[in-house]
């Protein structure tokens, strides 16, 4: 069974800066040797936060090359939004409704959550890979 990785808007821009400690884990999914998602609140919050710092015209184009690769964008529907508000109620403060999207299609697909954000860290334990930054 290929791993599964579920994508943060951290992890993202942290694979389009470069950064080789999440650049093995997307390698692996552009070469079909593991399935990457995230889901549309996610790559949201990458879009706004990239286009803050950079401004749309280099968004757009990650956001196309994004859209364009083998990582399955997931909607925001469902059981999925039911999953991501609970997982909101419990933590309320501690997290984001974005971040509780992310924690949700984790336990969905019983993947590894891939994240810059030590908060779904202690959330999700050995569900996750932390990249501190």
């Amino acid at each position: 069974m290929k791993p599964k990785y579920i994508i943060d808007a951290g992890a993202l821009a942290l694979y389009f800066a470069g950064d080789e400690r999440v650049k093995k884990y997307f390698n692996e999914i552009l070469r079909g040797e593991a399935e990457g998602y995230i889901c549309e609140v996610n790559l949201a919050e990458f879009y706004y936060k990239t286009a803050e710092k950079i401004g749309e015209e280099t968004t757009n184009i990650r956001y196309i090359s994004i859209r364009n690769s083998p990582i399955k964008q997931i909607s925001a529907k469902g059981e999925l939004t039911r999953q991501a508000a609970k997982t909101k109620l419990k933590h309320k403060t501690k997290i984001s409704l974005a971040d509780a999207y992310l924690i949700a299609l984790t336990n969905q697909t019983k993947g590894i959550a891939l994240t810059t954000d030590k908060r779904i860290k202690e959330i999700l334990k050995d569900k996750c890979k932390y990249f501190k930054i």
